[in-house]
């Protein structure tokens, strides 16, 4: 699973590698649950024109909230399964309706906890580009009724992955982020439900970059 990431403020890379403006609206850096973050998406409506665009950036709470229902403060949906994203109440109409994004992202963490302490370890891309990563989204509703934006970060299992096999306690199953390819973004967003299934897989271990961080520059470890 992933609890904590830094999702990506630089502009001119969001439009370049994601083909999208940066948002009006504020958005964190440093990612925790319940947080409101940036996720990109095919539009829901045109742009007033009569046209489509491909991609839009939408800003959001951080913990997917089933279609229709009242926030909750329980955030255990801030990362989906693939191996429930059909069956889940919670997922399973966002799934089958196509309601994919792709979150763009400069850094995830995880715990390394084969010492007696944990370390947080921060996973960016080997080439230096920002991370896209697989997501799905869904609308809820605010305190006050209104429309809420949630989604959440998919994961699959590690458990035989080179890398992330090493990363959260040994007793628990090993999970990880799934990192598209960046010519995988249209499929993953417009495809049908069988081809984006396919792309749900771990990146290689060559494909990241994990450095292990001092406890003073990790926040909010207990998150972890």
């Amino acid at each position: 699973m992933c609890s904590h990431y830094q999702t990506l403020k630089d502009a001119e890379l969001l439009l370049k590698l994601f083909g999208v403006p940066m948002p009006e609206k504020p958005y964190a850096h440093d990612m925790h649950p319940g947080v409101n973050g940036l996720f990109v998406r095919r539009p829901i409506k045109g742009n007033g024109n009569g046209n489509r665009e491909q991609r839009e950036a939408v800003v959001g709470r951080w913990g997917l909230t089933r279609r229709g229902a009242a926030l909750s403060p329980k955030l255990s949906t801030f990362n989906a399964r693939s191996d429930r994203l059909e069956t889940a109440r919670t997922f399973q109409a966002a799934w089958f309706d196509r309601q994919r994004c792709i979150i763009p992202a400069d850094a995830i963490f995880e715990p390394d906890w084969r010492q007696k302490f944990q370390i947080p370890t921060r996973f960016t891309r080997a080439d230096g580009h920002p991370l896209g990563l697989a997501g799905i989204w869904e609308r809820g509703l605010d305190a006050e009724g209104g429309v809420l934006e949630t989604y959440s970060m998919i994961t699959v299992n590690a458990d035989d992955h080179a890398l992330f096999q090493r990363y959260h306690r040994s007793s628990e199953e090993k999970r990880m982020v799934v990192l598209l390819a960046d010519t995988a973004y249209d499929a993953w967003l417009g495809g049908s439900p069988d081809e984006a299934m396919s792309l749900l897989r771990g990146a290689p271990a060559e494909s990241w970059c994990a450095t292990p961080m001092p406890q003073g520059n990790a926040t909010n470890l207990s998150l972890f």
